[in-house]
């Protein structure tokens, strides 16, 4: 597999952060490695955190926590808002 470059500007907060954590004080040696680790997590977390939701929504359904869509997010969010009260 071809390796590809990736450029990336950073400025105030960030570029302090990366800063911080690469070099001979911080965990990791060159910000590449840095962004190699991140990218790892990312991929990592992403898939955990999906099957986790998709666990979380049969459990509702389960235990019988459903709302009949009324067809908008908004008219959805309306209804959920009314019911809580």
């Amino acid at each position: 597999m071809t390796p590809h470059r990736i450029n990336a500007r950073l400025s105030g907060p960030l570029a302090d952060h990366v800063a911080h954590v690469v070099g001979p004080d911080g965990l990791y040696e060159t910000p590449s490695e840095y962004i190699r680790a991140l990218i790892r997590q990312d991929m990592a977390q992403g898939t955990a955190h999906i099957y986790a939701k998709i666990r979380e929504g049969l459990e509702d359904i389960a235990q019988g926590r459903i709302l009949k869509s009324h067809g908008t997010w908004e008219h959805d969010k309306a209804a959920l808002t009314k019911s809580a009260s």
